[in-house]
């Protein structure tokens, strides 16, 4: 008669358990190269508006040196007010974005520990299963050899039974 391992059940459920364990962390981690994309393009962007600051500033310091009108030069200075301000609504999402990022990297290492946590989870119950195993070989061997012994008993009795008749 076959044994069944006793805790085949809950090594079923900790696989299910760590095969969630990696697809939350798949999916982290899709999520993180996603924000990570974001950021990138929004750096894009606040690059590109840092090059239209330094433009401008210096379209405004060669008017100055070339001595344009004041007006001229107070329009200059007011864009650049604004381009600055843009400027600064770029920074800001960039520090948003960054700590979206940061946020998701958390997120990916608490998911990846989770997921270890389960593996390790996992490896004892094989562990665990391989040593049972051992056991279970150990008594069936102990059984045979008991069988063999009572086997060879009952010979040694039958033998010198039939041999006191001879």
């Amino acid at each position: 008669m076959a044994k069944k391992y006793p805790l085949e059940q809950l090594a079923i459920i900790k696989k299910k358990k760590l095969e969630e364990a990696e697809k939350v962390l798949r999916q982290k981690k899709e999520l993180l190269a996603e924000e990570e994309e974001k950021l990138k393009t929004i750096e894009a962007a606040r690059d590109k508006a840092k090059k239209h600051k330094q433009d401008k500033l210096d379209q405004l310091r060669a008017a100055l040196d070339a001595g344009e009108k004041t007006t001229k030069i107070e329009q200059m200075r007011q864009y650049l007010d604004i381009v600055e301000e843009k400027l600064k609504q770029h920074e800001k999402k960039v520090a948003d974005q960054v700590k979206e990022v940061e946020k998701a990297e958390e997120e990916v290492e608490v998911a990846r520990s989770a997921m270890l946590k389960r593996q390790r989870g996992v490896e004892k119950l094989k562990e665990h299963k391989q040593e049972w195993k051992k056991e279970l070989l150990k008594e069936i061997e102990k059984e045979e050899e008991k069988e063999s012994d009572e086997i060879g008993g009952t010979r040694f009795i039958l033998r010198k039974k039939k041999h006191k008749r001879s």
